[in-house]
C-alpha cells in the first residue's frame, strides 16, 4: 500500500511540475524554462541528501541514475515543445501512456508478476489515459491559448517521444536499487542539468527567462524533483509495472489545473478517463503493489 500511496503522490508531483512548465513554456524558451528547472531540481535533491543517510553509493547505482536524468531531460525537451504546438491535453496524456506502456514491458521482462487485480487496473490505466486524450482535438481549439493550438499532430509526435524518455528514467531509477540512499536521484539531477546546459551553450541560449516564466520554471524544477524523489521510493517498495503506471496518471491532474485555472473545458470522454483513473486505481490498491 505504501508503493501506491507514493506513486500517487509522485503523479501529483509531476502534474503540477507539467503544468508549470506549460505556462512557463510559453512566455520563454523550452531550453530557458528546462534549465532553470534542472538547476532548482538539484538544489532541492542536494538539499534532501543529508536526510537520507546512506553507504557511499556504487558505480552501477550512479549510472543508472544518470541513465535515468538523460530520459528525463530529453522527455522535458519534447513535452515542453508538445506544449507548445498543443493544448495540455495533448501531449500530457500521450507521453503518459508512452512511458506507462514501455515500463510495464520492462516490469513484466525483468520478471515481475502483479495479481490478476493489478494487472487489470494495469489495462484499465492503458485505455483510462487514452480516453482523456481523445477528447483534446474537439476542446483544443476552443480552450488553448494562439501559442499552444492548431498542430495537434506536431503535439501528438512530441508527446510521443517524451513518453519513451519519461519510460528510460522510470526504469533507470528502479533499476539503480535502494542500497545507495537518494544518491542515484542526485545522479539523475546532475545528468539532467548538465545536458540541458550543454543544449543551452550549443544553441547560445543561456538567458534565463525573466518575471513569472522565471518563477514558473523554479516551480516545474521542485515540483519535478519532488516527484522524482518520491518514484524513486515507490519503484523500490512495489513491482516498477505497477509504480510507474499510476505515476503515469499525472495528466489528471494537469488537466484538473488548467480546467481549474485556465478554463481547459472537460468533455465527457475526459470525465470517463478520470473516472477509468479511478477505477485503475482501487483495483492495483485491492491487487497489491508487489
Amino acid at each position: 500500500m505504501l508503493a501506491i500511496v507514493l506513486a500517487l503522490a509522485s503523479a501529483i508531483s509531476y502534474g503540477g511540475s507539467d503544468f508549470a512548465a506549460g505556462l512557463a513554456s510559453r512566455g520563454a524558451s523550452v531550453i530557458q524554462v528546462t534549465l532553470v528547472a534542472s538547476a532548482v531540481s538539484a538544489v532541492a535533491v542536494a538539499a534532501a541528501l543529508p536526510f537520507a543517510a546512506s553507504p557511499l553509493p556504487t558505480a552501477p547505482a550512479l549510472a543508472w541514475g544518470a541513465v535515468a536524468g538523460l530520459g528525463g531531460t530529453l522527455g522535458a525537451f519534447a513535452l515542453y515543445l508538445g506544449f507548445r504546438h498543443a493544448a495540455f491535453s495533448v501531449a500530457a496524456p500521450i507521453s503518459a501512456v508512452g512511458a506507462a506502456g514501455f515500463s510495464v514491458l520492462a516490469g513484466l521482462l525483468l520478471g515481475e508478476r502483479p495479481s490478476a487485480l493489478a494487472l487489470a487496473g494495469i489495462v484499465l490505466a492503458l485505455p483510462a489515459i487514452v480516453g482523456v486524450s481523445a477528447s483534446a482535438a474537439s476542446a483544443d481549439s476552443e480552450t488553448a491559448p494562439a501559442s499552444g493550438s492548431g498542430r495537434p499532430v506536431t503535439g501528438v509526435a512530441y508527446g510521443l517521444a517524451a513518453g519513451a524518455c519519461f519510460a528510460l528514467l522510470f526504469i533507470g531509477l528502479d533499476r539503480a536499487g535502494s542500497g545507495s540512499g537518494l544518491w542515484p536521484v542526485a545522479a539523475t539531477q546532475a545528468g539532467e542539468m548538465v545536458l540541458a546546459l550543454a543544449v543551452a551553450v550549443v544553441t547560445r541560449n543561456l538567458a534565463l527567462p525573466v518575471g513569472p516564466p522565471r518563477r514558473l520554471a523554479a516551480i516545474t524544477g521542485l515540483a519535478g524533483a519532488t516527484g522524482t524523489i518520491v518514484f524513486f521510493l515507490a519503484t523500490h517498495e512495489g513491482f516498477l509495472a505497477i509504480t510507474a503506471v499510476l505515476t503515469s496518471l499525472y495528466p489528471a491532474v494537469t488537466i484538473l489545473l488548467a480546467r481549474v485555472l485556465l478554463g481547459e473545458r472537460l468533455t465527457a470522454l475526459r470525465v470517463a478517463g478520470l473516472a477509468l483513473a479511478g477505477a485503475c486505481v482501487g483495483l492495483i490498491a485491492a491487487g497489491g503493489a508487489g
